[in-house]
Parts: structure tokens; sequence; C-alpha cells
């Protein structure tokens, strides 16, 4: 029997990971009133979401690793309280800058994804895992269609501080229930963090996702970006270095370089640039007065509604995937969401003159998003040791995000290169950028299909995972990687 209630654990994990999930779509809406409420700039205000980004991406990673170093309940009561300090300076931040800093700071909670995950391999029966890990990816991919859809009525309700009041409250209760429920990591990784590891990713992060989100503004010609580039490539060999010479990698090169591991990450890497790149972009193009030729000339709150569907949608096959893994296998499920998402996108370019085509279209691609968050999850978790699951699914979650910033950077090319005299952009704009968008999810599901078929079998009434480790794939090929 589980030391502690397994289901109490889930709740704490899911509600930790959920309000992080949240964070990351709940400003977008509100910008704009936070541009006007803090007298700044448009371009100023972008920050808000650049640096939570760019914050996340370098934190999820190594916070991850670190839980596998030093017991992934200890890191999660931290990631949860530098949160819960995110979100209370944010609630009270006088100026655009502190506001900004708040953000960083909240950008820590990314490692609320692979500490969650690790703690469920630990403290979870094996016959348990697969549905709690779909059950828990559910509740990630919903948490971001809850901010879009959340977002309009809490600004027009009450302000755009309470955005960062309401999850205070709620991170708080989850911190207290971690820090007395939550059980600690049975096993641990051997060695110590990779600071230079560390530094180097951080860098070569920072240098290739920040000409990305800026590149509109800065131009893609210009010494910034051109200069970021360069240095993003040329960091990244440095840390391609750093990890194969040190004896304690950061993010182990060998597992990265397993069949199913490599394979997952691309096809993380293609679908996460078209689902943050629907989110970022199908609420302006419904928000678009109909004097553009298209859009329908939504509020905020009702472009959220039209996203209904999706949330819907991703929590519900998300769940539905954990039923489904054990029969058809993840890889079946990766490969059918990443095709829903080409379909959604393809039905998008051609048919969207209508709300009910755009709500249909949220639907099927919130269907196949909560499909490829499941599978992505369990494909890496179910093939790495249990002391680099941490880093593993971090890794994924971060070279998801990756693919977001670069999907998102060439839609906004396609978009926004021909402006109407109106400084609308073009409907043609919209409807090459869906189309990329359906190629990329395509492409997304061709590299679902390499993925290897993992034959383990499920065995039930045996002890939890943390008392009788199920050999994977890097276990028994890779033995270094315990290391």
């Amino acid at each position: 029997m589980p030391r502690k209630s397994t289901r109490l654990t889930f709740a704490v994990l899911a509600t930790g990971a959920g309000v992080f999930s949240m964070l990351q779509s709940l400003i977008a809406p509100a910008l704009p009133t936070v541009q006007h409420a803090l007298h700044t700039s448009q371009s100023t205000a972008t920050w808000v979401m650049t640096a939570y980004l760019l914050s996340a991406s370098v934190f999820t990673p190594i916070l991850g690793r670190v839980g596998d170093l030093v017991g992934r309940k200890r890191t999660l009561v931290a990631v949860l309280v530098a949160v819960l300090a995110g979100c209370l300076l944010a609630a009270l931040a006088p100026g655009i800058g502190t506001l900004i800093v708040a953000r960083v700071i909240q950008g820590a909670g990314g490692a609320l994804f692979p500490l969650s995950f690790g703690i469920i391999r630990d403290e979870f029966a094996p016959s348990e895992v697969s549905g709690s890990i779909s059950n828990l990816s559910a509740v990630i991919a919903a948490g971001g269609g809850v901010g879009m859809v959340a977002a309009g009525p809490i600004v027009s309700a009450l302000d755009y501080r309470w955005l960062f009041w309401i999850p205070v409250a709620v991170v708080t209760a989850t911190t207290l229930i971690a820090l007395r429920y939550v059980p600690e990591s049975p096993r641990r990784a051997e060695g110590r963090v990779n600071w230079a590891g560390a530094v180097l990713l951080s860098a070569w992060l920072v240098s290739l996702l920040l000409p990305l989100s800026q590149a509109g503004r800065w131009g893609w010609g210009s010494a910034r970006v051109i200069g970021l580039f360069v240095a993003a490539v040329v960091l990244f060999a440095l840390w391609l270095t750093s990890e194969a010479r040190s004896r304690s990698p950061l993010i182990d090169l060998h597992v990265m370089r397993l069949p199913a591991v490599w394979t997952t990450n691309t096809a993380a890497l293609l679908f996460g640039a078209g689902m943050y790149s629907i989110w970022s972009f199908l609420p302006g193009f419904v928000q678009t007065p109909a004097i553009a030729g298209y859009g329908f000339g939504a509020s905020v709150t009702a472009s959220g509604l039209l996203m209904l569907p999706m949330l819907v949608a991703m929590f519900l096959s998300g769940v539905l995937s954990g039923r489904l893994e054990p029969v058809v296998g993840a890889k079946a499920l990766l490969t059918a969401g990443a095709a829903l998402g080409a379909v959604a996108c393809g039905f998008l370019a051609l048919w969207h003159d209508q709300q009910w085509q755009v709500a249909f279209v949220a639907g099927v691609f919130g269907f196949g998003i909560g499909l490829a968050f499941s599978s992505m999850a369990n494909l890496i978790v179910g093939s790495v040791p249990v002391e680099q699951t941490g880093a593993a699914t971090g890794m994924n979650a971060n070279i998801r995000t990756i693919g977001g910033s670069i999907g998102a950077a060439v839609t906004s090319v396609l978009v926004t290169g021909h402006l109407q005299p109106s400084g609308l952009p073009y409907a043609s704009g919209y409807t090459h950028g869906f189309g990329l968008l359906a190629l990329l999810c395509l492409a997304a599901t061709l590299a679902a299909l390499l993925v290897p078929v993992r034959r383990a079998a499920r065995v039930t009434g045996v002890p939890r995972a943390s008392d009788q480790p199920v050999p994977t794939e890097a276990e028994a090929a890779v033995p270094s990687a315990r290391g």
C-alpha cells in the first residue's frame, strides 16, 4: 500500500501544474489592459510574456534535474513557493518592471511538469502510472485553455491583478498540502548538478528564443537577431561538448539519443509549433473587425468562449487516452493527436467564414492536443531510467516550447508581412499561416510514426514503482545513464 493517498498526491500535482499552465495563457488576452494600467508601451508590455517564456525554458530542465538529484518533493515545494512569490509580486506590482521580474520568478514553475511526472513514477503502482500521467497531461493541456477562456471575464468583472490574486490563493493551499502529504522520492540520481552545463543550456536557450520572440520588432535581418542566432549555435555546440565530457551531465545525451526519446522529441518540436501558434493567432483572428473582410469583431470574452470547445476536448481526450494507451499504445495516440492537429489547421485554412467553423476546429485541435500531450509524456517516462525522469521530461517540455516559439515567429511573418491600409492583416496572411501549421502538424504525424513500438508488458498486482522499478530501454541498453 502507498505510504500516502495517491489521490491526494495527484490532486496536489494536478493543481500545481494546472495553475502554471493557466498562467502561460491567462495574461495574454489582458496585455492591452496591462499596458494601459501601467502606462507603458506595447513593445514593453510584450515582455510580460517573453520573460515568462525565457524563464520557464531555463528552469524546466534544470530544476527537473535538481529534483532527480536532491529529491522531487523538496524541489516541488520550493518551486511552488517560487510561483507563489511570483504571483504575489505580480498582483502588487506598481510598474511594468516589477511585473516582468515577477513573471521571471513565476517561470520557475515550468519545473512542476517534470517533477510531477517523476513523483507519479515514484509513488504510484506500475499499473497506475500511465493513466495518471495521461490524466495529469490532460489537466496541463486544459490549463492553457482555462487561461484563454477565463481571462476576459476576470478582467471585466474584477481587475487584471486578480489574474494573479486567484493563483496566490490556490498555490498557497497547494503548497501547504504538498508539504504535509506528498512523499519524498525513494530513489535519487547519483552525482551533482553540472552547473557549467546549466549555464550553457540557459545561454543557448535565451539566445535562440529571444530573437524568435522579438524578431518581428527588431527585424529578421537586424544585427541583434543574426548575432543571437549565431551565439545560439556556438553555445549549443559548447553545451553538447560540456555534457558529453561531464561525469554528471545535466541532460544525459545517451538518453536523448534513444530512438523512443529523439523521435518523440522531434514530434514534440513540430506539434508544439502548431499548437502554440493556434493559441496565439486564433483569438486574434476572431477578434479582427469584419471590415477587414474576415473575422467577427469578437471581444476578449467572446473569443475565449469560441475557444471553449478546445478546452473541453483537451481535457476529455487527455483522460480518455489513459484508458486507450494500454490497448492501442502511446505511439498510436501521439500519431492520432498530431494528425487531428493537421486536419484542424487544414480545415481552418479553407473554411473560416462562420463562427461555428472556428469552434469546430478548436474542438478538433483540442482533442488532438489532449492525445498528444499525454502520449508524449508516457513515451518519455517509459523509455528513460527513473533517476532521469525529471531531466528527460523537462527537456521534452522545453523542446515543445522551442517549437512553439519557432512556429509563432514564422506564422507572425506570414500574417503580418503584408498589412491593409487600416493596419490589419490580409485574410491571405492567416490562410497561409494556417496552411503552414497544417504542414507542421503533418510533419509531427510522420515523426510520430517513427517512434519505436514499446512491447513492455503491463503487470498488475506488483509493488509500487518506487519499490520495484520496471527496467526501461535506457536502463537495459545504456548503463551509463544512471550516473
